[in-house]
């Protein structure tokens, strides 16, 4: 058998590099947590309680947060504290959205894993481990997910009976699901037969098991909407939607705009042109 290379593990500061560093390597690029697809929102974010936030992430899909708190060397009280300090403090000014607690160290105890995971039950805290490996002279930055209390508390044993319904939508957000049957109505020229798909976080429309649209809840009457461009259509859509002065979102292959009801009913020949965008990723 072919002999491998031997991989040798430094820590961040055996390359002369700092916490800081860590910092910007999550910032600028979200995805090496393993958490999904999520937006860098901010960094070294001031707390009320006078200290920073390192990061704050968010996934854009239901809006959940990602409070994150590097640290270099093993983990301890003091880090602890503070993550759970500030997943408390963004918890408090945004009550509606979903927030997660995430320590990330290049060493976490057996000790403080086990606090972590007392912890848990109150509180969703992820761990990450961090740490640079080194294969023949070439480094590469190393993050595993060793712990996500929030998933592993669960054992079967107390799985909710809430149902994501119509009657769900009905309850907590009404206009929500009048928005979606509207835009059904003013595109199903273009899109054909759909129906809603309810879930949790959003309402989607369906044709064929692809989500052609997902829509958001937004205060006041309005939602977030979502669809999909094929990426030759990307600059013709933004194009599109600039003339209509409408401020949007592009994520990867997709664009998010905040509309309501009016905004629909007043700019159809919009709304079939976007219909028609999204089906064209969809059948392409």
């Amino acid at each position: 058998m072919e002999s491998m290379p031997i991989a040798n593990t430094l820590t961040i500061r055996e390359c002369g590099l700092d916490e800081y560093w860590l910092q910007d390597q999550i910032y600028n690029n979200p995805n090496c947590l393993g958490l999904g697809e999520l937006d860098a929102i901010d960094k070294e974010r001031r707390q009320s309680s006078g200290g920073r936030l390192d990061i704050l992430l968010k996934n854009p899909e239901d809006d959940s947060m990602y409070e994150v708190e590097c640290m270099l060397g093993e983990t301890d009280e003091s880090h602890i504290i503070r993550t759970i300090e500030y997943w408390d403090n963004e918890k408090r000014k945004w009550p509606q959205r979903q927030h997660y607690a995430v320590l990330v160290a290049e060493s976490i105890t057996r000790r403080f894993f086990n606090v972590i995971q007392l912890l848990s039950h109150s509180i969703p805290i992820i761990a990450i481990q961090t740490n640079v490996i080194e294969v023949g002279g070439v480094k590469s930055l190393n993050f595993v997910k060793v712990l996500d209390t929030f998933e592993e508390i669960d054992d079967g044993s107390s799985i909710s009976n809430e149902i994501f319904d119509e009657k769900y939508w009905k309850n907590k957000a009404q206009w929500v699901i009048d928005t979606a049957n509207l835009l059904r109505e003013e595109v199903s020229e273009v899109i054909g037969e759909s129906s809603l798909n309810y879930t949790k976080h959003y309402i989607a429309i369906t044709t064929h098991n692809n989500n052609y649209f997902w829509v958001h809840k937004r205060s006041g009457g309005k939602v977030l909407l979502g669809f999909r461009v094929a990426s030759h259509l990307m600059d013709e859509a933004k194009e599109l939607l600039d003339e209509h002065s409408i401020s949007y979102v592009h994520k990867r292959k997709s664009l998010r705009i905040t509309t309501d009801k009016k905004a629909i009913q007043g700019s159809r020949e919009l709304f079939v042109k976007i219909a028609q965008m999204a089906t064209d990723y969809w059948n392409k």
